[in-house]
Parts: C-alpha cells; structure tokens; sequence
C-alpha cells in the first residue's frame, strides 16, 4: 500500500488519480482527493449530461471502490439517499452546490439538520451514521463533482417524494469512461 507521505502534491490525471486510490488505504482517501488538479476541459469532454436528470459517470471501479464523475445541469439535484453502508467523499470539481443532512425525528420523519453551501475545490465526506443527504447544483450553469465510494455501491436507500417513504434503488451509470 502507498504511504501517505508519497501522495503525489497534484494529481493531474484520471490515471494517476486511480493509481493513488487502488494503492492506498481508505484512510487516505480525502487526502487523495484535496490533492487534485485535474484539467476541467478533460472531465468536461468525458462527461455526459442530461436536460432530465444529474448523470452518473464511472470513471473506475473495482471491489476496494467506485469513482464515478457527476455532471449536473442546472437547478439538478440528487435524491435524499444513503449510501448502503459505505463511506463516501465528494470532491466538488467545478460549480456551487447545496448539501443538505437529514436525520430522523422523533416520529420517524427525515428532516434538515446541517444546509452547507460547497463550491469548486471544496471536499466533503459522508457515511450512514451521519444520516441521509441530497445534493443541489444551484450554479445556474453545468457543473461536476467526483464521488469516491469506499466498496462500490450498487444499490441505496433513497426517499420517495410522492410517498414520503425510504425505498431501496438499484444504481447505474450513464457511462463508462
């Protein structure tokens, strides 16, 4: 495994983004993640994005983890959801987001604890003890973020609007990069 201190100071490329991850422990992840530099105009062509729905890029994935690129239109915003155990890291490549904790009141009911406002080059981590969470583009312009999963994570729980229930979703990427 690769020592904390041999992390590159920036990484540059996808390639020596995955190298970095699939050599080390998940301990060293979000230190991985502060570390890059990677050209917008690269993920920007890689990237797909939808008028309908944030899209779901794989960029790597193998049984230790998943990175997947996020592009998101304007205004787009995932759905309050879990993470199916796993720990995860978002690093916020280009663009302004809301992130929004939830966590159960007394009655049962997901409700708003912690709004945080990130912007490009902001880092946040996220896992299921900490509650569920969605996340917001409110740039009113295309922007991207990387999802680090710790163990890929095939399905989660997410929340229903219409029925204001939790429900089990299985996952799916738009590409494969």
């Amino acid at each position: 495994m690769i020592e904390s201190s041999i992390i590159p100071q920036a990484i540059t490329t996808i390639s020596e983004l995955t190298s970095a991850l699939a050599e080390s422990e998940r301990t060293t992840f979000g230190k991985i993640l502060r570390s890059l530099d990677l050209p917008l105009d690269e993920l920007r062509a890689k990237g797909i994005w939808s008028q309908d729905h944030y899209t779901r890029n794989c960029i790597f994935e193998n049984e230790n983890f998943e990175l997947i690129l996020l592009c998101w239109e304007a205004g787009q915003a995932t759905p309050v959801h879990d993470h199916g155990g796993e720990e995860c890291w978002v690093y916020f490549v280009d663009g302004n987001f809301k992130e929004t904790i939830f966590t159960e009141n007394g009655e049962g009911k997901l409700v708003p604890s912690k709004v945080t406002n990130v912007t490009t080059g902001d880092l946040t981590y996220m896992i299921d003890s900490m509650g569920y969470h969605d996340l917001q583009n409110v740039d009113k312009t295309r922007s991207m973020s990387i999802h680090l999963y710790a163990n890929p994570i095939p399905r989660c729980n997410a929340l229903n609007k219409i029925t204001g229930e939790l429900e089990e979703r299985e996952l799916s990427f738009d590409s494969r990069m």
